[in-house]
Parts: C-alpha cells; sequence; structure tokens
C-alpha cells in the first residue's frame, strides 16, 4: 500500500466547501469523482486544510493510500475529467506515516477587499464601500500576534481539544485597489480568519476602538466578534512542511 498526496487549487465559489457532505458539491467529492472515474476504483482522501462554502485555494493537499501506481503524467488526465474550476498540481508518492493535516506546521491565507464596484473582482473579494483607516487595520492586526487563545474567533459547535493558534504573520496592505489581509499560522479554527477580518473592519471604520478589539479577544466569547464577512474573498494561499524530505518520499 503505497501514500500519496494531491496538491490542488481552487475556485470554491460553485462548491459547499473542502470536506465532503451530503446532497451538495464539494472539492472533496469532486476529486474522488474524478480519480474514481480514472481509476475505476474508489479512493477515500483525507484533507490538509478545510475551507468553508465560497473559499478558495491557491494550494491545498488531500492524501490517500492505495496499492495502484500512480505516476505524475496522470495529472492530465485528471485535470481533463475534474470541472474546470479545479486543478491538481501535482500528486507524488510520501511516507506510509506523512500526514497532509498533521505534518503541515503552518497555514496561510489571504483574505481581499475592495472600496468601489468592480465587476472582476466580485466573486474573489468582498465590496466594502466605507472609509477604512489602513494604519488602524494593522494596529488591530499587530494585537493578533500578541495573543494565541482565538476562541472569540472561532464559531459555534467546533470540536476541537483547544482555542490556541501561533499566529507568525498578520497584516494588512493596499494593493491594486484592495486591502489585503494576510495571516499565517501553525492552525486555524472554523471560520476564523473571516471573523478576524470582519472584527477588524469594525476597527478600520472607527466603529471599534484598539481597546475595544483587545477586550473582544480577551473575552473569548464568539458572541462579541464579527463574522458576516463573505467566504469568497478569501484564499488559501499556502500549507507549508517545515521539512518536506521527511513527508515525501525520496
Amino acid at each position: 500500500m503505497q501514500r500519496y498526496f494531491i496538491e490542488l487549487s481552487y475556485s470554491g465559489t460553485a462548491y459547499a466547501g473542502f470536506q465532503i457532505q451530503e446532497n451538495a458539491p464539494t472539492i472533496q467529492s469532486e476529486v474522488e469523482k474524478a480519480l474514481a472515474v480514472f481509476f475505476k476504483q474508489a479512493f477515500s482522501l483525507t484533507g490538509s486544510s478545510r475551507t468553508d462554502a465560497g473559499v478558495h485555494a491557491l494550494q491545498n493537499y488531500f492524501h490517500f493510500d492505495t496499492e495502484t501506481e500512480i505516476p505524475q503524467k496522470v495529472v492530465y488526465n485528471i485535470n481533463a475529467i475534474l470541472p474546470p474550476d479545479i486543478a491538481v498540481k501535482r500528486i507524488f508518492p510520501v511516507q506510509q506515516d506523512a500526514h497532509c493535516r498533521f505534518n503541515a506546521v503552518s497555514r496561510e491565507y489571504r483574505y481581499y477587499v475592495y472600496p468601489e464596484k468592480d465587476p472582476f473582482l466580485r466573486d474573489r473579494a468582498y465590496f466594502f464601500p466605507y472609509p477604512l483607516q489602513l494604519e488602524q487595520l494593522n494596529a488591530a492586526a499587530t494585537l493578533i500576534k500578541e495573543h494565541t487563545d482565538f476562541t472569540s474567533f472561532s464559531k459555534r459547535n467546533t470540536q476541537v481539544k483547544n482555542f490556541l493558534c501561533n499566529i507568525v504573520e498578520s497584516r494588512w496592505t493596499d494593493e491594486n485597489n484592495c486591502l489585503v489581509y494576510t495571516v499565517k499560522a501553525n492552525r486555524f479554527l472554523r471560520g476564523m480568519v473571516r471573523g478576524l477580518v470582519g472584527t477588524m473592519l469594525q476597527v478600520g471604520r472607527g466603529k471599534t476602538d484598539i481597546e475595544g478589539f483587545r477586550k473582544i479577544i480577551e473575552s473569548r466569547n464568539c458572541a462579541h466578534a464579527d463574522f458576516s464577512v463573505p467566504g469568497h474573498g478569501l484564499f488559501l494561499c499556502s500549507v507549508n512542511f517545515d521539512t518536506p524530505q521527511q513527508v515525501i518520499q525520496s
């Protein structure tokens, strides 16, 4: 039995999320279907980072086990079967104990906000037509790195053992008429990035000050955070492995 990693990217607009669900199209269901069509057998995939409905990814991973040898050249065939909004980049063998979720040491997300109506951004950025102070947004983003408990930014009914995350990068930038929030951490909670962005936008508008934002973090109560920003402005940009040689088979 050989374990393989699949690296892929996708537009999440048409999907109910990354992980397989009953009676709804997901990234996992489409990839499993494409593999089954080509190889004439069922595959069970394990995902690295679960993205919500509408969220996009420049890089994400699955892993699976099979006795069938899978050469890299089948990527072309799998992509021909997949819908145009999902693309497999690589399929490669790894060590048997490699795990695309637990061996990942960090993930990086970016959230895009644009202030003026633009039909070319409507499904990949959040239209937010209100004045925002970049300095205040970055003050809030910097404050985030001082904390590790993000209970306030996790949606309810999340089955995790703790709400601790190590944030190593958190900043806002102005790029091509978009305000972009970049955040990198060892792990993220369900709805966490959208909760952070929605709440920081209130700081950028002057509706909440920095001390108020600090109190929201320290309250450990998700009722105080703003999760209202849509999924389509969010991109999973990378899933990072600290020592690939321990994951990827030589």
